[in-house]
């Protein structure tokens, strides 16, 4: 697959003080070894954890949010993916639901068992009426592993991960790998840029962004514990000219027991 660059305003695909293209693991905290699930967060500064400007920003975004991002074919594609990978009534995390659309929506649809988190009360309470059978759950993912909702049989995780700094997304992914049942399939999607907890304009509101080029997050997500078993990789341009363009990348995955 040819390899795209990040078509974010300048400067945003890049850290402060680096040159583009560079890449660099120094960031990646202890994802040296496949996750085990077992103290997944374990070595990570818990203490540095703030997501209230995160949480404030998309509850005033709300519905906004899909008119913005009016069409996603490259999620759709992806949870259908996710979907096929399943036995009927399968018990799926939606990491970031947001709406519920599509992807709660579309499991739903196809029979699973959906649990959602977000950290937007407004955001969940749109899940909560666009998908009323879904169990929607106000959770920070670095809390999954002592909520006890798991295991599940499948992961959807899409533009969730990148919300976070970049030094917390491997722990993140480990967490996720811990909460999968055997050789269980992930859909990750993220936006490619070579950034960490970059602030950009959004809907209105600021948010902090991190991401990573193509090659590197293989690297970070099959650290973590997953084998990649197909990539899709797409140029988007959001409905609002208060988002910029940019490349969304799809990972299929599958947890690596």
């Amino acid at each position: 697959m040819r390899r795209t660059t990040s078509r974010f305003p300048r400067g945003f695909d890049r850290q402060p003080g680096r040159s583009p293209a560079v890449s660099s693991s120094a960031g990646l905290g202890a994802s040296g070894t496949a996750g085990s699930g077992a103290g997944a967060y374990d070595g990570f500064d818990r203490t540095s954890i703030d997501r209230t400007g995160q949480s404030e920003a998309f509850d005033a975004i709300g519905d906004r949010y899909d008119e913005a991002f009016p069409h996603k074919e490259g999620q759709i594609a992806g949870t259908a993916w996710l979907s096929d990978q399943l036995a009927p009534g399968s018990r799926v995390l939606d990491v970031g639901c947001g709406t519920g659309l599509p992807t709660a929506r579309q499991l739903a649809d196809a029979g699973h068992k959906v649990v959602g988190l977000d950290l937007s009360s407004s955001m969940l309470k749109l899940c909560r009426d666009n998908v009323p059978e879904s169990e929607c759950r106000k959770l920070d993912v670095a809390d999954l592993e002592s909520a006890g909702l798991g295991p599940f049989d499948g992961v959807a995780a899409f533009f969730s991960l990148l919300m976070l700094p970049r030094a917390e997304i491997p722990f993140a992914l480990r967490t996720l790998h811990g909460q999968l049942r055997g050789e269980g399939p992930l859909v990750l999607g993220m936006v490619e840029a070579d950034v960490t907890d970059f602030a950009i304009p959004f809907l209105g509101n600021a948010i902090r962004v991190s991401g990573y080029l193509r090659d590197e997050l293989r690297g970070v997500v099959q650290d973590a514990g997953f084998d990649i078993v197909e990539e899709d990789a797409r140029a988007y341009a959001p409905a609002s000219t208060d988002v910029p363009p940019e490349i969304q990348l799809f990972l299929h995955c599958r947890r690596r027991p």
